[in-house]
């Protein structure tokens, strides 16, 4: 996908998995949590699972949303033993 596009869907991803969530974060850790998250997921699925994500923009913003969710989950955990 183009840059703009991953920014653009790596923010909506953000911003509804700190919806999911309860969050508060702002517009910028949506835009990082979104495109990371999906980058991890998109990672996990492909080359430990050997599942392969489609190209599509609703894919990917669904693994986007999953994977920023799962970021959130462990910053959490992280957060709370520190």
């Amino acid at each position: 996908m183009g840059w703009i596009i991953t920014i653009i869907l790596g923010g909506l991803a953000g911003w509804i998995a700190e919806k999911i969530m309860n969050s508060d974060h702002g517009l910028l850790t949506n835009i990082v949590l979104g495109i990371v998250g999906a980058a991890v997921l998109n990672f996990i699925l492909g080359t430990l699972l050997g599942l392969y994500t489609s190209d599509s923009w609703i894919a990917y913003l669904i693994v986007a949303i999953i994977g920023a969710c799962g970021l959130i989950a462990i910053w959490r955990a992280v957060r709370g033993r520190a």
